[in-house]
């Protein structure tokens, strides 16, 4: 019992860890140009423009762009650039941003 454990244990924990995959900079510019992003009350649009829209009740647009192997995104009036590692999900459905301070926030991808 306990070696059938053990193995179920092994099968499902490196399977787990390989859900998410991390995404280099053209393969994120690639995943997010022209793409929409449902997140738990909240809608983005990611345009090839480099624009972007996140409507939570209220629309706010910004300014994206990949540099390097990162996310990074604008809101003006707020000047600078803030950036986050992007992973997506084995299943192409998710996409998910990594903060610096290691915040997680998953979003859906909407046709």
């Amino acid at each position: 019992m306990l070696r059938a454990l053990l193995v179920g244990l092994a099968l499902t924990g490196p399977a787990a860890a390989e859900e998410w995959v991390a995404l280099d900079g053209a393969q994120l510019e690639a995943a997010l140009n022209d793409t929409t992003l449902q997140y738990e009350g909240a809608r983005q649009v990611f345009y090839k423009s480099g624009r972007t829209l996140y409507d939570a009740g209220r629309p706010s647009w910004g300014n994206w762009a990949a540099r390097g192997d990162k996310y990074c995104s604008e809101w003006p009036p707020a000047a600078g650039w803030d950036c986050y590692r992007v992973e997506r999900h084995s299943s192409d459905t998710m996409i998910r941003f990594i903060s610096e301070t290691g915040h997680v926030t998953d979003g859906k991808i909407v046709e």
